[in-house]
């Protein structure tokens, strides 16, 4: 019996000295705060930099703008308690892309980023760093590229973990604006890891559900009013929201909720041309009207502008379901048409000095690419030459998202004059963020 009580005490011991080796719940539990990391992405070939290139400067962890925002630009509603976020990196495996891209002569592409999932809108922070709407892991990402070498040095979280985030815009104080599908989000107060700490809504109930879920931010260049476009919740129907086939406008704080524009099907792609107050915008045009109609479509919008969805397209064709006599009388006419199907996205003009002089200043559309049409199209970079104030013919730019067989291995979604003067592009499809620029014939 005493032999017995020995042993129990011994295994006793032995138990309770384990167990101090343990660590705290504290330490390591789901009430630890995580520090944000950068993990750099595989350079192990860097891409040759163009000798006309501008260098990139070197990026900061937190924004250097030091403007004071209007008194109305103090955004209105609740804020929000940011979850813990860790920096993620996916490397970047290769520096050329997998399949051949056509590019005019002396343009060469590369990869700048990859791994990303779902990655959308881009902006160019106030820090010449790239960030992007990565909508696949509900984040905003930066890219450095504090090397100048071409490719960015990490993936890195500066955001809560958002609810599907599809654009994002830079405000003057260099706060950041995102759109998510319900509502627009206020990120401010970075640490010094650039990670933004504090979240604020700044609108809400933007109407959801149906098609066309992604909602896209731009300000005004005198940063007096913000822009939010919103798709239709169909293809081709009676809105019971007049928000909806819209682009509204509010003040930075979200209030002054005004329909800027209406009967745009779902103008994902809105920006201003630089130097002018002109507001231009892409519009996917209706499905299940044949492989050619309508034609996709760039509007120079105006307040009060009646685009004619569901009842007229592109200016000019009287919708067989919602249409009638008279449908097209006074609405607006796009300034160029595009093959239809071909899902136009994003747009910029090019504002930078890397490329040739003939090329400043254009227009630069991403092809989403079709899904319904019996031969695909799209999938690939257009350029639209501006002629003085006037856009020209339509042109090919970049191509080769599309093989020959009609299967794809990408879908561009943005366009982004970087700080090296390069023209970046955001693809959804693969996960990753191209950089096309000019090295001399």
């Amino acid at each position: 019996m005493k032999r017995y009580t020995m042993r129990l005490l011994l295994t006793a011991l032995v138990l309770l000295t384990g167990c101090q080796g343990l660590p705290s719940p504290s330490s390591t539990g789901v009430n630890a705060t995580p520090t944000p990391t950068s993990v750099p992405l595989s350079t192990s070939t860097p891409v040759p930099k163009p000798a006309s290139a501008t260098p990139v400067p070197t990026a900061q962890a937190t924004s250097t703008r030091t403007a004071t925002p209007r008194a109305t630009s103090t955004p209105q509603p609740h804020t929000l308690t940011p979850s813990p976020t860790t920096a993620e990196t996916r490397p970047t495996r290769v520096v050329t892309p997998p399949e051949a891209i056509s590019l005019p002569s002396g343009f060469g592409i590369s990869i700048f980023a990859d791994g990303l999932r779902g990655p959308r809108m881009m902006a160019l922070g106030p820090d010449d760093a790239i960030y992007v709407a990565e909508r696949g892991r509900n984040r905003i990402v930066r890219l450095p590229d504090r090397n100048g070498d071409g490719i960015a040095d990490s993936v890195e979280a500066v955001s809560p973990q958002l609810d599907a985030p599809s654009s994002i815009a830079f405000y003057e104080d260099g706060s950041l604006y995102v759109g998510e599908t319900a509502r627009i989000l206020r990120l401010s107060e970075p640490n010094a890891d650039g990670v933004w700490q504090k979240v604020g809504v700044v609108i809400d109930g933007l109407p959801s559900g149906g098609g066309h879920s992604t909602r896209t931010v731009l300000f005004s260049p005198d940063w007096q009013w913000l822009y939010v476009s919103v798709g239709s919740s169909c293809n081709v129907c009676i809105e019971q929201d007049p928000r909806r086939a819209a682009i509204l406008r509010y003040t930075p704080g979200g209030s002054d909720e005004t329909v800027f524009a209406t009967g745009l099907r779902n103008a994902v792609g809105i920006t201003f041309r630089p130097s002018t107050e002109e507001l231009w915008v892409t519009n996917n045009g209706r499905d299940w009207l044949g492989d050619h109609q309508p034609p996709e479509t760039v509007y120079l919008i105006h307040q009060g502008d009646d685009a004619g969805w569901p009842r007229c397209h592109a200016g000019r064709i009287v919708d067989p379901d919602f249409g009638g006599p008279g449908a097209c009388d006074g609405v607006a006419k796009p300034e160029v048409e595009m093959q239809a199907h071909s899902a136009p996205l994003g747009l910029t003009f090019y504002a930078g000095q890397q490329f040739p002089q003939q090329y400043q200043g254009d227009m630069f559309i991403a092809f989403h690419g079709s899904w319904n049409r019996t031969v695909p199209t799209g999938y690939k970079i257009v350029r639209v030459p501006m002629q003085g104030s006037a856009p020209g013919a339509v042109e090919d730019f970049a191509v080769g998202w599309l093989r020959a067989d009609g299967s794809q291995w990408g879908r561009p979604v943005d366009v982004l004059t970087g700080a090296d003067g390069s023209l970046y592009v955001s693809d959804d499809g693969e996960g990753r963020i191209y950089r096309i620029y000019y090295g001399g014939s």
